[in-house]
């Protein structure tokens, strides 16, 4: 039996592995506590890499009178677009006025809060479209013949978990992926927390100072199997299901389609070749884990959007599907659609016991304002830091090192040291790694230097890195989260990247 002098002794505990675990984990080792963060699974594998893909302020929940959230998420769009340029990029979406639906003097009002809410700097504002003169409308249905044109922010979800994980070890954190939280109880002052890979190998028992519950849809889970509190359920579980299709335009511009049941959808170009469309919502029972889109789900989409474009989208044109559950904060709403979107911490500090803080909902646009927040809440319980609030939104996340709004020229920079790369090569391996590209790349004077190509553009020496420096173990890793080829590949080539990957070792991700 290991004894309290023995045990790896911590500032703070960490359960989940997705966006909002990795953001916290970051805030807290960058200000100089010692965090220990596990995951059941691999990082960011369940909501945080099955949103929309939008860092946004969330323009219906103007409607809903969320005006506190509206501001905060409108205000990091710039933020985290400044920290992250290479995975996250300013887009235009248009919004057509819908006969019967919200009236257009709603739509402009909506339009001009949205622009001036959350102190935009660097997007470009609203602006009118006449559908039937603009590049817009073409796709469009003749009678839609109004519409408006607004910014908000694509991202790379699963990357953006990753990447705060990576910085959260570089600040000195323990990032354990594939381990369990078994049991956690307090001793002591303190938190005996036991943890277990996914190997099963020998149970490890750690302590600390304070424990953070952000395990998503297992949020309720974990505190009655896990931590042992008997308490109501406070989170309700909302399913959202996307699909994506071929490419349907040429242009670059996304829609944001006004649908009969009141909600939003959005229609979004994809990984070059495809449009991805989404999302519903509907209230969700049963394993988060086992969450798919339904086959209702796909016909409603396909029908939403059908309203509005020339061409109708068909169940069978759906190449790809993905399905995630939002742990929402369980306010009493209605609907799953009204159900609040904004984060709220719960904190359980008994005198003279450990702190728990448990995370409920919360939106992937604010997840490094949870952190401050969570961490504010946490300061009593923890030892001074020499750290400061805010430091996340200055510095960059890594591979983000270039100025928000440069992009191309970074590409131009890649282009001309690596001139053998095809440049939809440069473009990808930019957008996933950023300036962390030289460290794949390094030392390659020809493309053979990366060695066996996997299929597409996916080289030997890029799952080597990814192994390497993000966590990667099997091929569904590779080519439905840390990138989207499993779009581009076959099932035989998927095949061969996980029979790779079975021959390197398990190695610990170097900073």
């Amino acid at each position: 039996m290991t004894s309290a002098d023995e045990m790896e002794t911590y500032d703070l505990a960490v359960i989940g592995g997705g966006i909002n675990g990795c953001g916290i984990a970051r805030d807290a080792a960058g200000r100089g506590l010692r965090v220990y963060l596990c995951e059941a699974a691999d990082l960011g594998g369940a909501t945080s890499s099955a949103s929309t893909k939008l860092i946004h302020g969330g323009l219906r929940y103007l409607e809903y009178y969320e005006f506190r959230l509206v501001r905060e998420a409108l205000h990091e769009r710039e933020v985290l677009w400044g920290i992250a340029p290479h995975i996250i990029r300013p887009m235009r979406f248009v919004l057509p006025h819908h006969n019967g639906l919200r009236p257009a003097w709603l739509l402009r009002l909506g339009l001009f809060i949205y622009d001036h809410l959350g102190g935009r700097k660097n997007l470009p504002p609203t602006r009118t479209v006449r559908l039937r003169r603009d590049p817009a409308g073409r796709p469009l249905k003749p009678g839609y013949t109004l519409g408006f044109e607004y910014s908000d922010c694509w991202v790379e979800d699963s990357r953006l978990v990753v990447l705060n994980a990576r910085d959260a070890a570089e600040q000195g954190a323990v990032i354990a992926p594939r381990t369990r939280c078994v049991r956690a109880q307090r001793e002591d002052g303190a938190w005996t927390v036991t943890v277990q890979d996914a190997q099963g190998g020998e149970p490890r028992v750690l302590r600390a100072r304070a424990l953070v519950n952000a395990a998503g849809p297992w949020v309720a889970q974990v505190l009655g199997e896990v931590i042992g509190v008997n308490a109501p359920s406070r989170v309700r579980l909302v399913q959202g299901s996307h699909i994506v299709v071929p490419r349907l335009y040429p242009e670059d511009h996304c829609y944001a389609f006004q649908n009969e049941d009141g909600r939003v959808l959005f229609v979004i170009p994809y990984e070059e070749a495809f449009t991805l469309i989404g999302t519903t919502d509907r209230d969700f029972a049963g394993a988060p884990e086992h969450a798919r889109a339904a086959a209702e789900e796909v016909a409603y989409l396909c029908a939403a959007v059908s309203r509005y474009f020339v061409q109708p989208v068909l169940p069978e044109q759906v190449v790809w599907s993905y399905s995630g559950v939002r742990p929402l904060y369980d306010d009493g709403a209605a609907r799953a659609q009204e159900a609040t979107r904004d984060y709220v911490l719960e904190l359980d500090a008994p005198a003279g016991g450990a702190a728990l803080l448990s995370v409920f909902g919360g939106k992937i646009t604010t997840y490094r304002r949870l952190a401050e927040a969570a961490l504010a809440r946490l300061a009593p319980y923890l030892p001074a830091s020499g750290g400061k609030a805010g430091w996340t939104a200055r510095n960059k996340l890594p591979g983000g090192g270039f100025p928000a709004g440069q992009f191309d020229m970074e590409a131009k920079r890649v282009q001309r040291r690596y001139p053998f790369l095809a440049g939809a090569t440069v473009q990808r391996l930019l957008r996933a790694y950023g300036t962390c590209v030289d460290e794949i790349l390094a030392g390659a004077t020809a493309a053979a230097d990366l060695g066996t190509v996997f299929g597409a553009d996916l080289t030997e020496a890029e799952l080597r890195f990814l192994v390497r420096r993000e966590w990667a173990v099997t091929a569904e890793d590779v080519v439905w989260r840390r990138s989207k080829l499993g779009l581009r590949l076959s099932a035989e080539e998927i095949a061969r990247v996980g029979a790779f990957l079975a021959t390197l070792q398990p190695q610990a991700v170097t900073a």
